[in-house]
C-alpha cells in the first residue's frame, strides 16, 4: 500500500529562500515605483519610497542569514535591485526635479552617478575579507548604494522639508550629486556596522532609540531624514580616522608576534 505525498509547491529545503528574495524583490518595485512618482511630480512620496527600498535592502540580507537563507541567487539579485533602486531611481528624481535644467550636463551627471553606482557594486560583489582581518566587516569601501542612493536626494529632501534657513541648496544639486558620484567608487572607508556586538544592559535603550526614530520619521519624515544624512557625513572622515587607527593596531600586534618569534 503506497502512503500518500503531502503536496507542496517548493520542497522544505528550497521554502526559506523565499522570504528574502520576496523583500528584495519588494525593493526594487519601490525602487522602480519613485520613478513614476517623480515623473507625476510627486517627489515626496518619490523620496519615501526610495527609504523603504534602503530599509528593505538592510533587512533582506540580515533575515536571509538569520533562517539561514544565502544563496547565490539572491546575492546576484540582491546586487541587481540596488542598481535599479539606488543606482538609477534616485538620480532619476533628481533630474525630473533640477537636472533636466542644465540641459546635456545633467543627463551627464546622471549617467556619471549611475556608472559610479554599477562600479561600486562590481566591487563589492568581489571583495573578499581575510579571515585574519575580520575586523574589517564592520567597514565598506566607499560609501554603500543605498546610502550614496538618499544622500543625493538630500537637496530634494531639504526643499521637502520646508526649513526657512534663507539658503537654496538646489543650486548645489549637480556637485553634490557628482561628490556622492565619487564617494561610491573611492576607497573611503564607512562603517557598516554588521559584526558590532549588543550588550544585553543596552538592548532596552537601542530599543527606545529606534522607537524615537521610527516616531521622528512618521511625524517628521524629511527633516528627520535631513538629519540622519548630515549625521552620515560627518561619520564619514571619523570612520577613516578609526579605520586608520585600526590598522596601526594590527601592524603593531603583527610587529609584536615578530619579534616573539624571533626570540
Amino acid at each position: 500500500m503506497q502512503e500518500k505525498k503531502n503536496f507542496k509547491i517548493v520542497s522544505s529545503k528550497k521554502t526559506r529562500y523565499l522570504l528574502p528574495n520576496i523583500l528584495t524583490l519588494a525593493g526594487v518595485c519601490l525602487g522602480i515605483s519613485s520613478i513614476k512618482f517623480s515623473i507625476d511630480g510627486n517627489y515626496g512620496l518619490a523620496v519615501i519610497f526610495i527609504l523603504f527600498a534602503a530599509i528593505l535592502d538592510a533587512l533582506d540580507g540580515r533575515v536571509a542569514r538569520l533562517i539561514k537563507g544565502t544563496s547565490e541567487f539572491g546575492k546576484e539579485l540582491d546586487s541587481l535591485t540596488d542598481f535599479v533602486s539606488f543606482g538609477i531611481a534616485p538620480v532619476f528624481i533628481l533630474y525630473f526635479w533640477e537636472l533636466n535644467n542644465y540641459g546635456k550636463l545633467g543627463w551627464a551627471i546622471t549617467l556619471i552617478y549611475s556608472v559610479c553606482c554599477v562600479l561600486r557594486l562590481a566591487r563589492f560583489n568581489l571583495t573578499k575579507i581575510d579571515n585574519k582581518q575580520i575586523w574589517r566587516n564592520n567597514y565598506f569601501e566607499g560609501v554603500p548604494s543605498p546610502a550614496g542612493g538618499l544622500l543625493i536626494l538630500m537637496p530634494l529632501i531639504y526643499e521637502l522639508a520646508d526649513l526657512n534657513f534663507n539658503f537654496d541648496l538646489k543650486l548645489f544639486t549637480p556637485y553634490f550629486t557628482i561628490l556622492i558620484a565619487i564617494l561610491l567608487v573611492s576607497k573611503a572607508p564607512t562603517l557598516s556596522l554588521k559584526k558590532i556586538s549588543i550588550s544585553p544592559k543596552t538592548t532596552a535603550f537601542i530599543l527606545l532609540g529606534i522607537g524615537t526614530i521610527f516616531i521622528s520619521l512618521l511625524f517628521y519624515t524629511f527633516e528627520t531624514l535631513l538629519i540622519f544624512g548630515l549625521i552620515y557625513l560627518i561619520f564619514i572622515p571619523i570612520s577613516f580616522l578609526m579605520y586608520k587607527n585600526q590598522i596601526k593596531k594590527e601592524n603593531l600586534e603583527t610587529s609584536d608576534d615578530d619579534h616573539e618569534d624571533v626570540l
